[in-house]
C-alpha cells in the first residue's frame, strides 16, 4: 500500500528533493517486495495482497486530502505520507510482536521495511 500511496502523490510533488526521497523509498520497497516474494515462495506461501477495500479507501483518502487544498502543496503531501509511514511502522511492529517466533529472514525483512519507513518519515519532516 505504501508504493501505491507514493504513486498517487508523486505527480503532485513540486520539490525535487522531496520527490527524490519518495522515489528512493519506492525503489527500496520494490526491492524488499521482491525479497519478500522470494521468501514466501521458499516456504510455499502465497502472497496475500492488501485487502482491496482497505487499499481503495487509503487511495481515496490520499487523493481527497491532496485535492482539498486549493493547490496541492508539498506540506499536505508530506503530512499524508508521514501518517502512512506511522501506520505502516505500527502495523509491522504488531506483526513482529504477534509472531515473535518468526525466522530471522522474515524478521530482517520486516525490520528493513520499518527502517525504510522511518527514513522516509525523517526526510519528510522538513516539508511539514
Amino acid at each position: 500500500m505504501g508504493m501505491s500511496s507514493i504513486n498517487n502523490v508523486l505527480p503532485y510533488v513540486k520539490n525535487r528533493d522531496m520527490k527524490d526521497a519518495l522515489i528512493n523509498c519506492k525503489e527500496k520497497h520494490a526491492k524488499l517486495g521482491e525479497k519478500t516474494h522470494r521468501a514466501l515462495a521458499q516456504y510455499d506461501e502465497s502472497r496475500n495482497p492488501p485487502h482491496m477495500m482497505a487499499k481503495m479507501m487509503s487511495d481515496m483518502k490520499v487523493k481527497a486530502q491532496i485535492m482539498m487544498t486549493a493547490e496541492p502543496k508539498d506540506k499536505t503531501i508530506a503530512g499524508v505520507m508521514t501518517d502512512g509511514c506511522n501506520m505502516g511502522i505500527k502495523s509491522i511492529y504488531k506483526y513482529l510482536n504477534k509472531y515473535d517466533c518468526a525466522n530471522n529472514d522474515s524478521r530482517e525483512i520486516a525490520n528493513n521495511i520499518i527502517s525504510a519507513e522511518q527514513e522516509l518519515r525523517t526526510s519528510l519532516r522538513q516539508y511539514l
